[in-house]
């Protein structure tokens, strides 16, 4: 039997453990999964207060958790107007932690959230507040990055858009944290297998394949072209350089990004951040297809 919304509160921590610390993420990430699940509950239960006081009958105990979190998150949209990437980070931060409950036997079975559609996706229109790339928006952001590649004519402007293009589309294809990209070393990439070792500042390191051969012939000749930036020292051995052979900042990845949004005439308020978030799997694996048509 499923256990209610309140005994299911103690497992938060759990789920913050496994998930969150689990997987490297770092601390505000972990604030930010606490204070969704915590906002989540707490509207839940007075939510039912309010049933109560108003003489509505109290909510199945058996009501889907799903149903649940769907009316709270269309309450956080059309009454809270909250905008669309804290609502896509609500949505995914509960699919989440409904996978690990059932993980644990708390509930008996898990389907996936209901995609969020803002008012503005609802009318064809376009959003132009803080948010995620709609897919079009990401199909002008390569768009614009392969068009200047294309148009240079210097072979080391050339090498630096090279080196834009491999950066972003490993953000957005395969979701790697901003911190962890910046930290791969040449030697945590295998030409022959196209697999990649990424480095957490906690918990264990992973490998993933880059499954697009066009990602892969990209990342293969940047690390040809790097060699023009390489510097003797300590810094050799990062496989993405600054134009100086120096390792590059979070100051200049958000600096790469903006200039990509800028040609791409993209208007939102964006950071790398949401380049990443951007990246489902599924769909971007359809985008990199079509480009590669």
């Amino acid at each position: 039997m499923e256990r209610n919304a309140a005994d299911s509160k103690g497992f938060i921590e759990d789920f913050i453990n496994s998930r969150v610390k689990g997987h490297g993420l770092d601390r505000r990430t972990e604030k930010a999964y606490r204070l969704d699940l915590e906002h989540f509950f707490a509207w839940a239960e007075q939510r039912q207060r309010e049933n109560i006081v108003s003489g509505e009958k109290e909510e199945r105990e058996t009501k889907d958790w799903e149903d649940r979190m769907e009316a709270y998150l269309e309450y956080l949209n059309k009454e809270r107007k909250l905008s669309f990437s804290t609502l896509y980070r609500k949505n995914k931060v509960l699919g989440y932690y409904l996978s690990y409950l059932a993980k644990q036997g708390v509930i008996t079975r898990c389907r996936s959230l209901k995609p969020i559609e803002t008012a503005d996706k609802k009318n064809g229109g376009t959003d132009t507040s803080q948010g995620l790339l709609s897919r079009k928006e990401a199909d002008a952001f390569f768009k614009a990055m392969n068009r200047e590649y294309e148009g240079l004519d210097s072979e080391f402007r050339r090498r630096v858009c090279l080196r834009d293009m491999v950066m972003m589309e490993l953000l957005f294809y395969h979701k790697i944290e901003i911190s962890e990209l910046l930290r791969i070393k040449v030697s945590d990439y295998d030409r022959e297998t196209g697999t990649l070792v990424i480095r957490r500042k906690r918990g264990k390191d992973y490998k993933l394949h880059l499954f697009s051969q066009e990602l892969q012939k990209k990342m293969g000749l940047w690390l040809d072209e790097r060699k023009a930036f390489r510097r003797d020292g300590e810094n050799s051995q990062w496989i993405f350089l600054s134009k100086l052979g120096k390792p590059l900042s979070m100051e200049m990845m958000i600096q790469i990004f903006h200039k990509y949004k800028r040609l791409a005439g993209i208007e939102k308020k964006l950071t790398p951040k949401d380049l990443k978030e951007s990246g489902m799997k599924q769909y971007a694996r359809e985008l990199m297809m079509e480009r590669c048509r």
